[in-house]
């Protein structure tokens, strides 16, 4: 992430309530993935959940780089 991008993240983090709580979120989303991708091994279930981990994330990420893009427009 560029620099003015973290500024900006800092920025919405401390003024934005939903940013702050999709941040979290996937701060969230990738302790968990990568406490799975520590395991030598998974379960079908434990692949099936890293799965969809993946995907909450991404789908966050996405929301948050338009949120900067928004605030960056202003």
């Amino acid at each position: 992430m560029e620099s003015q991008d973290q500024l900006v993240v800092e920025k919405l983090i401390e003024t934005d309530r939903e940013f702050k709580e999709k941040y979290k979120a996937h701060k969230d989303y990738e302790n968990k993935l990568e406490k799975l991708e520590k395991k030598p091994r998974l379960t079908p279930s434990e692949t099936a959940e890293k799965k969809r981990l993946k995907k909450l994330k991404l789908a966050l990420k996405d929301e948050m780089k338009q949120r900067i893009a928004e605030y960056l427009d202003k």
